[in-house]
């Protein structure tokens, strides 16, 4: 006699093992994968432990933040004299900038932060009005650092430490990115003075240092100027670190577009758009998408170039770290100014670099 058949019923779904979820998936996958990973695993473990402890010892545990000199530091205690960085701390920001009127460089940072906020994020709320401000932004800052329109007038030979980085690395960045794409597209261009003079341009800035740009920025353009001409300092090196700039973006940027499949510019073509409509909806778009990485290569490169300047006599932070330390009262103490300089640039370079991911991911398409 057969059974009766028995109905169907799913089995209680389980939860996964602990390991293949979570911190342990991660751990196994990234640490803990093979032999050779767990070795290496291990030892560069070992080496955090024997690194790290003693460095959060010095740097802070043991450091001493209030103090007259390097002798001083040394009765308080034995890490760290960040004293020679708090005494100095105006210095290090502003520089020489009159201390009765840094408000107006503190303004000034506060106004870059908020002009940052609709470029860097699309989802931001009246966006429109925002991008207006951000158009009309270097001109607000222009009379508030230098003065004007009621303002005291402040010599840009005062401008010093991180201001004096800020001023150059955010110009710089700013003005040499347009500059750049338009380099980039008239090297492409079927223009022949056109192609010619970009593609001479680029080559010769990207053939001459920096460093050399600049001593031609302070010296040798006096020699080129009418006797009596009076051609700010800072406005010649932030012209040079611009052009500079945009030579290497110009090659970054070209890059992109020799990427775009030619069925891109067909495409434009079918639909009768115009050179500068291909361009600015459908090509460009794509060429700057897949420059990215390079691009903030380029601009982190820029930023880290701006302490040159000290060559030619701006006090930058190094500048400033040099008046420093030539005290007789911080002989000595090299160390925490460089690391603290150090950590100033770290900072700004690994925000630009987690941007960049960040809008990489947002533009990712799968293709």
């Amino acid at each position: 006699m057969r059974r009766p058949a028995q109905a169907h019923v799913p089995a209680a779904a389980m939860a996964p093992p602990v390991s293949s979820v979570g911190a342990l998936r991660w751990l196994r996958e990234n640490l803990f994968s093979t032999p050779l990973n767990i070795a290496l695993t291990l030892g560069c473990g070992y080496l955090l432990y024997l690194i790290i402890p003693p460095l959060v010892e010095w740097m802070v545990l043991d450091a001493v933040w209030v103090a007259g000199s390097r002798n001083h530091c040394r009765e308080l205690g034995s890490g760290a004299c960040w004293a020679i960085i708090t005494t100095r701390i105006d210095s290090f920001i502003y520089g020489n900038y009159p201390p009765s009127e840094r408000w107006r460089a503190d303004l000034t940072f506060i106004l870059l932060l908020a002009a940052l906020v609709p470029i860097l994020f699309d989802r931001v709320p009246g966006r429109a009005r925002w991008l207006a401000f951000s158009l009309a932004y270097p001109l607000i800052a222009y009379f508030l650092l230098v003065g004007g329109l009621g303002l005291p007038e402040v010599e840009t030979a005062r401008f010093g430490g991180f201001l004096l980085t800020l001023v150059i690395g955010v110009t710089g960045i700013a003005a040499s990115l347009p500059l750049g794409i338009l380099l980039a597209l008239g090297r492409q261009s079927d223009l022949f003075v056109v192609r010619i003079f970009c593609v001479g341009f680029i080559e010769f800035i990207r053939g001459v240092p920096l460093i050399v740009l600049l001593f031609i920025a302070s010296t040798l353009l006096n020699y080129f100027l009418p006797p009596g001409t009076s051609f700010n300092l800072l406005v010649r090196v932030l012209i040079m670190v611009t052009l500079f700039s945009a030579a290497y973006l110009a090659e970054v940027v070209r890059g992109g577009l020799q990427a775009i499949p030619n069925g891109q510019y067909e495409a434009a073509d079918s639909l009768g758009l115009s050179y500068w409509k291909s361009m600015r909806l459908i090509v460009l778009p794509q060429a700057l998408k897949i420059s990215i990485p390079g691009i903030v290569n380029s601009f982190i490169s820029l930023y880290k170039d701006t302490t040159l300047v000290i060559i030619i006599g701006l006090l930058d932070p190094l500048g400033i770290g040099r008046a420093t330390l030539s005290d007789a009262a911080w002989h000595g103490l090299s160390t925490e100014v460089y690391v603290f300089i150090a950590l100033f640039f770290f900072i700004c370079c690994f925000s630009m670099s987690r941007y960049s991911l960040y809008l990489e991911r947002k533009l990712h398409t799968g293709h």
